[in-house]
């Protein structure tokens, strides 16, 4: 099945109760500022394609942001993390334009593909486990049509973990114990893949300063630098494309950073 079929079944899911009816009733009472706009209020699906070489793994669709254009990290407002993402990608050649307003603005990912731990907006932006856990067999069938991916960005802890659940489901060698979550976090999985960590670029946390611009630009900044660089070679496993790599871990302070992690 094509990544075009994938998505097209993934805005079709109606799995999660909950989610279906909070998506549509967000939907049914917007903000004055979107009171004339139809929302999407669906699964959002993933945005990109098959030759991407960075995915980024979110956590779900922002109310009005996502929800309401129907596209990930799309729509949301000043300050939200919808304007972060599209920034750093674009400060790194991921995008082609700073901003990401709605569907049909220019906006086009280069090289990279975001995907988000769940598809709907839950209440709160607080996922039920069981949620998390029926949303999680698009993300495996997602990974196994994502061949050239290098690099992974999990923005924030949800998303770090359910790529890490994702590889492991489809077989691919995740590291026992498991990597841990630290923003500055850096991994090199046995199969091929760099995993990088960064706190979300939730309001809750760039605007208390838990995570600065510095912070989370230095994030992308240091994945270009990784697919810039000549892959190594290693007796390790193969990954996903063929590639060889060891399987050193390591976590922490990898590189520059605006602020220091707490």
């Amino acid at each position: 099945m094509a990544l075009r079929d994938l998505q097209a079944r993934i805005a079709a899911c109606r799995r999660c109760p909950r989610l279906v009816r909070f998506r549509e009733a967000v939907a049914a009472s917007p903000p004055r500022r979107y009171r004339d706009e139809t929302y999407w209020a669906r699964p959002v699906p993933s945005l990109g394609d098959a030759s991407a070489r960075l995915l980024l793994v979110g956590l779900a669709p922002a109310a009005h942001g996502g929800n309401r254009t129907g596209r990930m990290f799309t729509g949301d407002a000043a300050g939200g993390s919808g304007e972060w993402v599209a920034r750093a990608l674009h400060a790194h050649g991921f995008a082609t334009r700073p901003t990401s307003f709605h569907r049909g603005d220019g906006f086009r990912l280069v090289g990279a593909y975001i995907t988000a731990a769940l598809h709907c907006v839950p209440p709160d932006n607080r996922p039920a486990r069981a949620e998390l856990r029926r949303c999680a067999s698009y993300l495996r069938e997602e990974l196994a049509r994502l061949p050239q991916v290098q690099v992974v960005v999990g923005l924030g802890r949800i998303g770090f973990d359910a790529y890490l659940t994702a590889a492991g489901a489809i077989g691919l060698p995740v590291p026992r114990p498991r990597p841990r979550f630290a923003h500055g976090a850096a991994v090199d999985l046995p199969f091929g893949v760099a995993l990088l960590a960064t706190y979300h670029p939730s309001r809750q946390n760039t605007q208390t300063g838990r995570l600065t611009w510095p912070m989370f630009e230095a994030v992308f900044a240091e994945a270009r630098r990784r697919l810039d660089s000549p892959p190594a070679v290693s007796a390790g496993r193969g990954g996903p494309s063929g590639r060889a790599r060891g399987s050193t871990t390591s976590g922490g302070d990898t590189w520059p950073r605006g602020r220091r992690q707490r």
